[in-house]
């Protein structure tokens, strides 16, 4: 079947706009990406988090067509990229972490080039009203601040209507405001049916946006599921991070051993204990007397799970 038979076909709702299975990717000896199975559905969000050289981001291209994978198959609204990949491309959007645009356009004349790269999709003025630079539609690209130049790529990556829209980092850099912004958008776009692939340092992002996350590490997806059922997983009722400058491994030991510590971390200068109850543990710490100068406790987080899985922070190399 070629693109223009299989433009018109349609995915059953049910079915996954974005499917891999078996994905692999190699560098000489290295191995990138080490057999990935994913999906995504119509009207949700797909979070995809990461340490740098988790492999995600080569995950992410071989699923935009970008890169080729050396084994496995990937699917965009049933359409296979060595197949279908212009009428893929015609259902989807990417934004890139970083995109240069032109700097003497004005925000109109860029969505306008940009729109007119597609036989279909929304108008200039509808693209404008969605990611809210009304005001700015004259103003020049080197004009507009951090926000407002995000804003803008977003609403490039959405001006052929498409049903799949990758985002990569979309908020790195945005004050609080203009993040909530972004994430308008995109909830925005989700009820109306679209499905996101999003990749993001940011908890808190990943948490409101994603319907399902999933956690690569090495090459390999080491968790999947809900935010909710994958803070669930660990299994702990809180988290409580001391500080003190006698807190050596002799301390680290007795800590360990208090009645309700399920799991014990350094974090820089920090001991994080994992406990499944508080008050029982912070009664233990005052008793054994090991000079604590800083004490915090917290619910459990997705950074909490993912130091618990990779021993790494998010943005580690």
């Amino acid at each position: 079947m070629d693109d223009a038979t299989h433009a018109s076909a349609t995915p059953a709702a049910s079915d996954p706009s974005v499917l891999a299975r078996g994905l692999v990717k190699r560098y000489g000896d290295l191995v990138a990406v080490d057999g990935i199975d994913l999906e995504a559905h119509p009207g949700t969000c797909l979070g995809v988090l990461g340490p740098n050289g988790a492999g995600k981001t080569t995950t992410i291209e071989m699923l935009e067509g970008i890169r080729a994978p050396d084994e496995g198959e990937v699917s965009i609204l049933g359409r296979r990229w060595h197949r279908h990949a212009r009428s893929i491309r015609a259902r989807i959007g990417v934004q890139l972490q970083e995109t240069q645009l032109e700097d003497k356009l004005s925000v109109r004349e860029t969505l306008r080039l940009y729109r007119s790269f597609y036989k279909n999709g929304r108008t200039v003025d509808e693209v404008i009203a969605m990611i809210g630079l009304e005001d700015k539609h004259d103003a020049w690209v080197v004009k507009l601040s951090g926000g407002q130049k995000q804003r803008l790529t977003l609403g490039c990556a959405l001006v052929n209507r498409p049903a799949v829209l990758f985002l990569d980092e979309p908020t790195t850099g945005l004050d609080p405001q203009a993040r909530r912004r972004v994430w308008d958008i995109v909830e925005a776009f989700k009820q109306d049916g679209g499905t996101v692939i999003l990749t993001t340092h940011y908890m808190e992002e990943a948490d409101r946006l994603s319907d399902q996350l999933v956690i690569f590490d090495r090459g390999r997806i080491i968790a999947r599921g809900t935010p909710a059922s994958l803070i669930e997983s660990l299994g702990v009722q809180s988290i409580v991070s001391v500080r003190g400058e006698a807190l050596d491994q002799a301390a680290e030991t007795r800590l360990r051993a208090l009645p309700g510590v399920r799991g014990l971390r350094r974090d820089g200068g920090a001991v994080v204990l994992e406990v499944d109850d508080t008050r029982q543990v912070i009664a233990g710490l005052f008793e054994l007397d090991l000079a604590i100068e800083d004490l915090h406790t917290h619910r459990p987080t997705l950074d909490d799970v993912f130091m618990a899985l990779t021993g790494r922070e998010l943005r580690d190399d």
